[in-house]
């Protein structure tokens, strides 16, 4: 018999078995398939994802199914577009097709380059600044502002200048490693004052105080504790160095101290073929709208990811 004032066992109900499914499953998700399923809801940043994986195939993989070359030149000056030269032909006689694969393909590079170069250094020195403290933070901190002062543009059309010169002399004629590099050294600026900030927060939690208390190495420490922390901010930081990159590589090219000829670019595109916008003005604007879909494909990406990273994002619904 059941005692008075005893709790009856009851069967959970159908509706109270399946909403204790549903959070079971929701708590056993891993936190990369949260992120994951954040991102996907983010409609631009899918758009982005599917936009920038068709231009990079577009750019690396176009040129082995084209019937027509980057380096022929003798195809018919000026032809519009049509069915044979889908972007027409420029002022050498070049099917522009097979010109733009080849100038999205060098701007994409450069920009990787200096996403990949301007995180590196940016994250190392701003831990470093951040955990050291001290005259290590003072003179790299300092060394920032400085920079800062002048605009990263004027800085990178200075260098730029420099590297054309030496491709003028005939000891270098290919620049767009050159021009690649000179970026990358000048765009780590933000992500190293946005990592120290927060390396400086992350130093003081207990699980720092913790590896220090085991005796582990200043390298350790911030390699392996306190940076994978700040994953969310590198990421997000090094997607959007893309889209910097090709805008200031673009900037630079347009005005002649980017990427030389032979290399190519977007950028040296639109400088070639600026004098040809009223009378044939797809050489002009074919690689201009490259350039915005690029920049715009890897801004919206970031802006997902940002999202997908951000803890206050409310739990995804399975």
């Amino acid at each position: 018999m059941t005692e008075i004032g005893s709790p009856v066992a009851q069967a959970p109900t159908p509706a109270s078995a399946e909403a204790i499914s549903q959070f079971d499953s929701t708590q056993a998700r891993k936190q990369w398939q949260v992120i994951l399923r954040r991102f996907l809801r983010h409609r631009a940043a899918v758009a982005g994802v599917i936009i920038f994986v068709v231009l990079v195939l577009f750019a690396f993989f176009g040129g082995l199914f084209w019937k027509y070359s980057f380096s022929e030149l003798s195809l018919g000056r000026y032809k519009p577009p049509s069915g044979q030269h889908p972007f027409g032909t420029d002022r050498l006689g070049g099917d522009m097709v097979a010109q733009t694969i080849r100038g999205t393909q060098f701007s994409l590079q450069i920009a990787m380059i200096v996403a990949f170069l301007s995180t590196l250094i940016g994250v190392v020195l701003g831990a470093l600044a951040g955990y050291l403290r001290g005259w290590v933070d003072t003179l790299i901190s300092r060394f920032i502002d400085l920079i800062l002062v002048i605009p990263s543009f004027v800085i990178a059309a200075v260098l730029a200048r420099n590297s054309f010169a030496v491709g003028v002399n005939g000891s270098n004629n290919s620049n767009w490693i050159i021009v690649a590099l000179y970026l990358g050294l000048i765009s780590w600026l933000s992500i190293a004052r946005v990592i120290r900030g927060m390396v400086l927060s992350l130093r003081e939690k207990e699980f720092v105080e913790a590896a220090r208390a085991l005796g582990a190495s200043t390298g350790r420490i911030v390699f392996r504790h306190i940076l994978p922390n700040t994953i969310d901010v590198i990421i997000v930081n090094a997607t959007l160095a893309v889209a910097q990159a090709v805008l200031l590589e673009a900037a630079l090219s347009f005005i002649g101290l980017g990427v030389q000829t032979p290399d190519t670019s977007l950028g040296l595109m639109i400088n070639q073929n600026k004098n040809e916008l009223q009378l044939h003005p797809w050489l002009f604007f074919i690689p201009f709208t490259l350039i915005v879909l690029i920049s715009l494909s890897v801004n919206f990406i970031g802006d997902g990811l940002r999202d997908a990273f951000d803890p206050r994002q409310k739990r995804v619904k399975a």
